[in-house]
């Protein structure tokens, strides 16, 4: 037996025909069991038919009941080899006679323009001769025309193929937006002109098209648009996706005479192996070759250049508007217009600081998705942040406060969720934490004034806006041997701009040698082995694209490598291997390199010594990799004053463990004297001075600790014996 493709049915249609397998039980699916199921299930369409055919004709529904529950039980129909698939999973056979009425309801909707069978539908061919449920209808009136003339004059309480945007509006079913008049105008100025008329809105992800067009139709409800267009029909995407022709076909019937909306247009070019609709994308390209209806459609700039540009129906035949996204003011006025909205949809009350703080971060830290979008999306979750905190019997609330606004506060909270930024760095003033951005790295690292404030000068300016937003923060080569803070500048830029130094995607470009490996970073295409598990590039900068990325020992890798590294720092984004667009404008992309460094033996750099770097620089990347740069940094090797400021900083961090336990650790300059003396390798920078500690301080203070078991509180004092560091527990005064 086959199961009949529940695609087909109304959502309505398929819980009346559960119903009706209740009432059958162990028995086959009649037309009897169904029509009885129609009469007991107020919620259909069906059944709307029959109250008011009741009326209108004098019988009792309830008369009618007995009659069909009397002619089901007597009924036991012929198996159809086929079976519905009822709620829990179970399997209900169908009789011949009600295949039948399925199969020619099936043709009614399609008459009708509609995708799905509904109840109402189904009732219809029920009154068909050779149906066993057709005489007892008639004997009350009800027959197929009757119903065929209600259901063509009647819109039943059943899904929909499409939507008239300007009737909903007239009856009031649509919120108030925000209208962008300057858009507005030129799109009914395009709309206005006699041919061509169709027009395609192009813009990035959240910008607002959809809602351009929605504005549309609200000002053609009031009689503010194109004089000659009366309607603006869209195709309900749930309809699109059951049955794409005949959506389509229906949309293009009900908007004869106005314009039909057609969302990420895109999907409907392409051809048979791009298009996700390639035979209702043919119904519509033919469209654009006439004039009614005028065909409005909206798509991102990656996916018109994609599908679209290269069509000859869409070069000569429609109208491009870009649609930019508004800027932070304009998006707190779009706020201002969906707060009453969703002050009811939450129960809460939306500050007015909220809305500007909203359209601040997002702007700032949401950029995947443009304004007015992310500032909506990042004020949906403040407001669900604050009603969650009101509800006392959840068990995993925020920790907010228990009142029922929504202030700026919540909406930093949220932002922070979305982005895994920490509040307080969210919360800070940009202008005040930047303009002390040098004193905050220096906090970590020691010398290197030029490498820190290369660094600082292109991210501050990336910051007051003088660089191009869809390129990366910045992007650097640093030069220098090993051991002099490379590294480290990339983890203290990580922390002080996204809150962590673990905010970093480190990758070791010694591995990436081959070409082959090029399908590492940006993840095989479709077939190949690992497709599935996305790039190691591109992946990691998807999930956390607030970011330092960084590569080292870049000249180790492959040109081919370097060609996508000379995208994402050009263009600011990378397609993976599943055609995925991975956006690169909030990471900083750091390169490190030892090219040069043998001619790098002091700490003060000569012009001399710079050139001779500089030109095996040049010698090794093309020129068009390196002027792509925001600048090329040299690091100096450490002067053994350096050295000692660093041993004091990695000091600090094991004594910030020790705390951790309750206990105090202090070091006498005898004990830093003496770990400077065990550094044999000073070439190699501070990189020995953390196998210093941890093989003389971290390893024999454990065992000092398990030995001793010393109380918290207690202070421990690390001084230098002959050949090897000694701890001692107490208060006596460090020497």
């Amino acid at each position: 037996m086959t199961v009949l493709n529940p695609d087909l049915l109304s959502e309505e249609l398929s819980k009346t025909m559960s119903v009706a397998s209740e009432l059958a039980g162990s028995r086959l699916l009649t037309p009897e069991y169904l029509l009885l199921a129609f009469i007991r299930t107020p919620e259909c369409a069906a059944f709307d038919l029959l109250a008011r055919l009741s009326e209108e004709r004098g019988f009792k529904l309830k008369h009618l009941e007995h009659e069909v529950e009397r002619a089901a039980k007597a009924n036991r129909g012929l198996d159809g080899g086929m079976f519905f698939l009822a709620d829990g999973d179970r399997r209900v056979p169908l009789s011949r006679k009600l295949i039948e009425v399925l199969d020619e309801a099936l043709s009614v909707a399609h008459s009708l323009d509609e995708v799905w069978i509904g109840s109402d539908h189904a009732l219809g061919t029920m009154c068909d001769p050779g149906i066993p449920t057709a005489p007892i209808l008639r004997r009350y009136g009800i027959t197929t025309s009757v119903l065929r003339d209600i259901m063509t004059g009647r819109v039943l309480r059943r899904k929909t193929t499409t939507q008239d945007v300007v009737a909903s509006a007239r009856e009031g079913q649509f919120h108030a937006v925000y209208f962008r008049e300057r858009l507005l105008s030129e799109l009914i100025n395009i709309l206005t002109q006699k041919w061509p008329r169709h027009v395609i809105l192009i813009g990035p992800p959240g910008a607002g098209k959809r809602t351009l067009g929605y504005s549309l139709g609200l000002l053609m409800a009031e009689g503010k648009g194109p004089t000659d267009l009366d309607r603006l029909v869209t195709v309900e995407e749930a309809a699109l996706l059951d049955n794409p022709v005949m959506a389509i076909q229906s949309g293009l019937k009900r908007a004869k005479g106005g314009i039909l909306f057609v969302p990420h247009i895109h999907r409907f070019f392409g051809g048979t192996f791009k298009a996700e609709f390639p035979k209702a994308g043919v119904k519509l390209q033919k469209a654009l070759l006439g004039d009614d209806p005028v065909i409005m459609g909206t798509t991102t700039y990656q996916d018109y250049k994609a599908r679209l540009e290269s069509s000859a129906v869409v070069a000569e035949r429609t109208h491009r508007l870009q649609v930019e996204p508004p800027d932070v003011d304009e998006t707190v006025e779009i706020l201002r217009v969906k707060k009453p909205h969703l002050e009811v949809d939450y129960g809460l009350q939306i500050e007015d600081e909220a809305l500007q703080v909203a359209a601040r971060l997002a702007s700032r830290y949401l950029s995947e998705t443009a304004l007015p979008r992310s500032a909506e999306q990042l004020l949906h979750r403040a407001c669900a942040l604050v009603s969650m905190s009101a509800q006392p019997q959840l068990p995993f609330r925020p920790i907010t406060k228990t009142d029922t606004r929504v202030d700026a506060e919540d909406v930093t909270l949220a932002a922070s969720q979305m982005t895994g930024i920490p509040v307080n760095k969210l919360g800070e003033d940009e202008r005040t934490r930047y303009a002390s951005m040098v004193e905050h790295l220096h906090e970590r690292l020691i010398g290197q004034d030029e490498a820190v404030m290369a660094v600082s000068r292109a991210v501050k300016a990336a910051r007051v806006g003088l660089k191009d937003p869809k390129r990366p923060i910045g992007a650097f080569l640093f030069l220098g041997p090993t051991g002099v803070g490379k590294t480290e500048l990339a983890k203290a830029l990580a922390e002080f701009m996204f809150g962590s130094e673990e905010a970093i995607i480190a990758l070791d470009m010694s591995e990436y040698q081959d070409e082959s490996t090029v399908s590492r970073l940006i993840g095989a295409p479709p077939g190949y082995v690992g497709y599935e598990g996305g790039g190691q590039l591109t992946e990691r900068v998807r999930r956390r694209p607030y970011s330092v990325v960084l590569f080292d020992e870049v000249e180790k890798a492959h040109p081919r490598v370097l060609d996508i590294l000379l995208q994402v720092i050009e263009e600011g984004r990378l397609t993976d291997g599943q055609g995925n667009t991975v956006p690169f404008g909030e990471t900083v992309i750091i390169l490190t390199s030892n090219l040069g460094a043998r001619y790098l033996t002091e700490p003060v750099l000569s012009d001399e010594t710079r050139a001779k770097v500089m030109a095996e620089v040049r010698a090794h990347f093309r020129p068009e990799f390196l002027n792509r740069l925001d600048d090329i940094v040299i690091f100096h090797p450490l002067a053994p004053e350096h050295l000692r400021a660093i041993l004091d900083l990695m000091l600090k961090k094991e004594a910030a463990m020790a705390t951790g336990r309750g206990l105090s650790l202090r070091f006498t300059d005898a004990a830093r004297e003496w770990m400077l003396s065990r550094n044999t390798h000073p070439e190699w920078g501070a990189r020995p001075l953390r196998r210093i500690i941890r093989r003389y301080v971290r390893e024999p203070l454990a065992d000092f600790l398990l030995r001793e078991n010393p109380p918290p509180g207690t202070l421990i004092t690390v001084d230098a014996g002959d050949d090897m560091l000694t701890f001692a527990a107490g208060q006596e005064p460090v020497r």
